[in-house]
């Protein structure tokens, strides 16, 4: 039971790398199609953020999602690797594929249509899946059985 937990976040993992790979042809393409050029940073040490406002927000989306997979999904990671030392239920496992799930549909969600009604919606439901599996893992510490050691 213990690696079916890791699952989740092992394919959580690979959703943001290619998220991540997602930004390329995003921002890339957006910049290609800039007509005039001089619109463009031209300072030294430019960031993705320096191309807010310069291209077309579409383009930028892939970008903002892919700093929320770094934000709350760390605490998704850390709680998935405490109930896997101490044992996930069936529940637990199904939280966590849950989990994911939501927060994949929340991605393209983002990158694609991006209205926040939606998108929040998804951020809520995740968040309650987040909540009820973080609880459970205080359960399974607080409460575990010291001679069971």
């Amino acid at each position: 039971m213990q690696a079916q937990i890791l699952a989740p976040a092992a394919m959580l993992m690979v959703w943001t790398l290619i998220v991540m790979l997602w930004i390329i042809p995003s921002r890339f393409g957006a910049i290609a199609r800039v007509e005039d050029k001089s619109t463009l940073p031209r300072k030294q040490g430019v960031r993705g953020a320096d191309l807010e406002g310069v291209i077309p927000d579409r383009a930028n989306w892939p970008a903002h999602n892919h700093t929320h997979l770094h934000e709350q999904p760390t605490l998704f990671y850390a709680t998935v690797l405490i109930l896997a030392v101490m044992g996930p239920a069936a529940l637990d496992v199904t939280l966590a594929w849950i989990y994911l799930g939501l927060r994949v549909i929340h991605s393209l969600w983002q990158i694609l249509v991006n209205t926040i009604p939606v998108r929040f919606g998804l951020f809520l439901a995740s968040s309650i899946a987040l909540i009820v599996l973080a609880v459970r893992a205080v359960m399974a510490t607080a409460f575990a059985d010291p001679t069971a050691i």
